[in-house]
């Protein structure tokens, strides 16, 4: 058995099952206005630029098309067969890049870049690699640079994976879900496991460094026997990582999830079993467990920021690298400074005419004040370095912690008792079980959730 074997105590779950941020921001995006525009962007940015221990940056684009629609899908996706659409938007993204550039000085260095969705590699090969030489023009990369990608077999060739090495991506991500038909038919998501195997191939044989592979419970259908058939299909594959997400059901809110029946989803028991055999198969076949979703091999990456406290967390989930400015290129994307959150518009004819005025195209955002700092650093150490020192946090905010967090350190004494946490003078310990809580962790120091608010925000549950 391995040592990173993790036992799950299913009543534990369903005690703390509850609706709550995933924490990939704080404060949460429901509290992005429309009070925060592009000149306070570009301030902040300024600021940023003139700070010296902020210079390296990542970048991320959003890349909305697909090719067919997901019925579970939870993302800021559109479905077109388009291609001079896709054009067009490439055209709009080099606007942004342009502004961008002229915001930030000449010396800063991108450490990291991902392409999310929608779906990128619904991009052709050429496509592909018209956008990756843009972004080499615009921005200069670090011989280190951690390039991902997420990518899609349905339609991929391996043209499109020779394409993303040519211009720099090491590393790329494909959603799985299921591999059982029957799960596969009901969310219309078609990928059998033959074409998957496929990609990894092509992936591997190309030399990309790391391979995260995706799955997610709670799918219609799903039970513990065909389940665990998946991951053990998976686990044959020998990922790198691997995320393991819970279905949201929201379909108040997502109108395309309407597609999917009450009646046919996983019963809330059969659900927290299929998350049981997901960490406990995995911990057992020797992935780590970074803690949430996610998992990693020993020797990645992600394992040792862990372990060398510095994993964060930023809206692409966790991240190696800390503290550094998340600049975000296409609609609806997120990007992040040292004290800032902005959003860009939503729909194609907002950015389009924003940038067709010459302006970067903000829609909403957040600045934060000193409390927000605060927490936001409390939570994010809890999230993902799983230990807390309160003399840091003292220092550096000038608090006197058992005080400000009076509330907070109450509501934790259950979790203590649990022993999720350890509460021990001038440290909080997340302990290993209590990393499958974080986020219930991490909401008693939420100051938005304390407020009482005519209309909550909605939020994914925490199990």
């Amino acid at each position: 058995m391995s040592l990173n074997h993790i036992k799950v105590d299913i009543d534990l779950l369903k005690k703390y099952d509850r609706p709550g941020p995933r924490y990939t921001s704080y404060p949460t995006a429901p509290y992005f206005h429309e009070g925060v525009g592009v000149e306070v962007f570009e301030t902040h940015l300024k600021n940023d630029d003139q700070a010296l221990a902020n210079k390296d940056i990542s970048l991320y684009f959003h890349l909305p098309f697909c090719d067919t629609l997901c019925y579970f899908c939870g993302c800021n996706m559109m479905v077109t067969r388009n291609r001079q659409k896709i054009e067009t938007y490439i055209d709009y993204l080099e606007k942004e890049m342009a502004l961008l550039k002229s915001k930030i000085s000449p010396e800063r260095k991108i450490v990291q870049l991902h392409w999310g969705g929608g779906t990128p590699t619904h991009l052709s090969p050429e496509q592909i690699r018209r956008l990756g030489r843009l972004i080499q023009k615009y921005f200069d990369f670090k011989d280190t640079a951690e390039v991902s990608v997420e990518i899609d077999p349905r339609e991929l060739t391996r043209d499109h994976m020779v394409a993303l090495k040519e211009v720099g991506f090491n590393r790329c991500s494909m959603g799985v879900q299921d591999f059982n038909p029957k799960v596969q038919k009901t969310v219309n998501r078609i990928q059998p496991e033959d074409l998957t195997r496929q990609t990894v191939g092509w992936a591997k044989e190309l030399g990309f460094e790391s391979l995260n592979l995706d799955l997610m419970y709670g799918l219609p259908y799903q039970t513990v026997d065909t389940f665990e058939k998946t991951i053990d299909s998976i686990l044959n594959m020998k990922p790198d990582r691997l995320a393991v997400f819970n279905y949201a059901h929201l379909p108040q809110m997502i109108k395309h999830q309407r597609l999917i029946k009450d009646e046919w989803l996983p019963s809330p028991d059969i659900k927290l079993q299929l998350l049981k055999l997901s960490i406990e198969k995995l911990t057992s076949n020797g992935f780590v467990y970074i803690g949430m979703d996610h998992f990693a091999r020993p020797e990645d990456e992600l394992t040792l920021a862990m372990k060398n406290s510095t994993l964060y967390r930023n809206f692409q989930g966790y991240s190696t690298h800390a503290g550094i400015n998340l600049l975000a290129v296409g609609i609806t994307s997120i990007s992040m400074l040292s004290d800032l959150y902005v959003q860009n518009y939503k729909t194609l004819d907002e950015y389009y005419r924003k940038l067709d005025e010459g302006e970067i195209p903000v829609m909403r955002g957040v600045e934060l004040n000193e409390d927000d700092q605060l927490r936001r650093e409390v939570i994010t150490e809890l999230m993902c370095n799983f230990r807390l020192q309160k003399e840091k946090i003292e220092s550096k905010y000038k608090i006197e912690f058992d005080s400000y967090f009076a509330d907070a350190l109450k509501a934790l004494k259950q979790f203590e008792d649990d022993e999720l946490v350890e509460l021990a003078g001038d440290q909080i310990t997340v302990t290993t079980a209590g990393r499958l809580l974080v986020r219930n962790i991490a909401m008693n120091f939420d100051f938005y959730l304390k407020q009482k608010e005519k209309n909550k925000p909605q939020f994914s549950r925490t199990v």
